[in-house]
């Protein structure tokens, strides 16, 4: 089978981000990583691959030339191929999933589609749906189990309140990944060495018929305001919660 995981390069969690201009961060200095739903896509597709035997994993993913760094990542976790879509330019969601589905359409009969359920510096969450509406294939998301059998992807995803639903799809599908799913590995010292010698297949968004109009503009960005120092109401019971009401009544406005 010929598993692919789509990725997505983000800002290192721990890193301190600044506006530049009103409209995008300032990328300069940051450390990128692949965003931490695609660590437990790219696990998932690895484990199917063992279970298989004879199966690839090619890693793929949209963006600009300093991306090749962070697939590389994702080869020396131990995927065997990989492909990027260059785009320079920012592009919304569907135009990535356009991208996407493009590109696979031109490899080999693709199986299993894995990816992170939302990446996590936009938050983007519809990236996997409009990709399996371009390839007309069923998609589960916030997968936090998965099996393969007879040419069927059983999956279980998280709902609403803790509770599962339990979904079989035939296959292709897009399985789109959540934390719980399984435990990523670290790349190890042999798969970094390798990873520096595959040759990465690269599609320009004109080789694939996709343009770089995107639907959705960012009209403004910028830090959440801070939120105002909490109060600490000291004295006897009876006049704690007397000015406790007050407050909240008063200043508040939630009473």
């Amino acid at each position: 089978m010929n598993i692919f995981v789509c990725i997505k390069e983000v800002p290192d969690t721990e890193a301190s981000l600044q506006v530049k201009d009103g409209k995008s961060i300032n990328n300069e200095g940051l450390k990128w990583i692949i965003s931490p739903y695609d660590e437990y896509a790219i696990e998932e597709a690895l484990k199917l691959k063992e279970k298989l035997g004879d199966s690839t994993v090619t890693v793929i993913s949209v963006g600009s030339e300093r991306i090749v760094e962070t697939i590389r990542k994702g080869l020396a976790m131990g995927a065997e191929k990989a492909i990027h879509v260059h785009a320079e330019n920012t592009l919304d969601n569907k135009i990535v999933a356009k991208a996407l589905s493009e590109a696979i359409k031109k490899q080999d009969d693709y199986g299993i589609i894995f990816m992170g359920k939302q990446a996590i510096d936009d938050d983007a969450y519809l990236t996997h749906i409009y990709l399996a509406n371009y390839l007309n294939i069923p998609v589960a998301t916030n997968v936090i189990k998965f099996e393969y059998n007879d040419n069927k992807a059983i999956v279980e995803r998280e709902i609403e309140e803790g509770a599962r639903e339990k979904i079989e799809m035939n296959v292709p599908c897009v399985v789109a990944a959540t934390k719980g799913l399984n435990e990523p590995r670290y790349p190890s010292i042999m798969g970094m060495m390798k990873a520096k010698k595959v040759q990465i297949e690269k599609y320009e968004l004109s080789d694939i018929g996709i343009d770089d109009n995107n639907k959705v503009e960012v009209e403004k960005l910028y830090f959440p305001p801070e939120k105002p120092e909490g109060k600490v109401l000291e004295g006897e019971l009876e006049d704690v919660v007397k000015e406790l009401v007050r407050l909240l009544k008063d200043e508040a406005k939630v009473l």
